[in-house]
């Protein structure tokens, strides 16, 4: 089967990609996911070092690809993907930071919606401002799957920002924003749900966003990068369930 080329996808193989495709942040970290889950993983994609592989886990075809950082980068390879290879389901398993007291390092968070600061929406030129959400069908799932491997996790808000580096972390009247959000029940601060829900949205297909918690915010802890590559095997089992789950839906 011949698949098409786009600016930032190139499948080099037959294989393609299955019908869902886990998202990390991080290239080595889909690595990672492959090469300890999947039964025989092929890379279909390496453009511009961005490691896409395409597997099987429990028997059903599955890929991991990474999206980089931030809105635009998980935006454009969700789009690619939706649009032209045949994926139906997108889950972003990446980290994020904790904003509530309640919920610690190694916490699952499962997206429910995604507040942003980000102008993502005004492409699609909306009236008013428009609320992204998970899919109903894989956050269920995910659920599902953290009850059968007892996982801590919280549902809910996350926000997704375009900023990193933010004032809050320099002087002390930039926690203003990050208090606001803890507030109204935010749970976490990441940088890519709100675009994958969005586009999600746009092109009739199903995303989801599932972090664990690699630093509190206001607690000022945090997991080293390492741990965040590899450690995080909670989480990543819990979407390969899910996928599972998809797989006839």
């Amino acid at each position: 089967m011949s698949y098409p080329s786009t600016p930032h996808i190139n499948v080099q193989n037959d294989i393609g990609f299955g019908k869902t495709v886990l998202m990390p942040g991080d290239p080595l970290r889909a690595k990672f996911i492959a090469e300890t889950f999947f039964e025989n993983p092929v890379l279909v994609n390496n453009v511009r070092g961005v490691n896409g592989y395409t597997g099987y886990y429990k028997g059903v075809k599955v890929s991991v690809m990474a999206s980089g950082m931030g809105m635009p980068a998980i935006g454009i390879y969700s789009h690619e993907l939706f649009n032209f290879f045949g994926v139906e389901n997108v889950i972003r398993v990446g980290s994020a930071g904790s904003i509530q007291d309640n919920i610690n390092l190694y916490d699952i968070v499962i997206a429910q919606g995604a507040c942003t600061d980000s102008n993502w929406a005004n492409q699609f030129h909306l009236p008013g401002t428009f609320a992204p959400i998970a899919s109903w069908e894989l956050m269920t799932e995910a659920v599902k799957a953290c009850e059968a491997h007892g996982a801590t996790y919280h549902v809910g808000n996350v926000n997704s920002s375009d900023v990193f580096y933010g004032d809050h972390k320099d002087v002390p009247e930039g926690l203003d924003s990050v208090y606001g959000l803890k507030k109204m029940g935010v749970m976490a601060l990441e940088m890519e749900a709100a675009a994958l829900y969005m586009n999600a949205a746009r092109y009739g297909k199903r995303g989801l966003c599932i972090c664990t918690i690699s630093d509190h915010v206001l607690k000022g802890v945090e997991t080293t990068a390492a741990e965040r590559q590899t450690a995080f095997t909670q989480m990543m089992k819990v979407a390969l369930d899910v996928a599972v789950a998809m797989e006839n839906k």
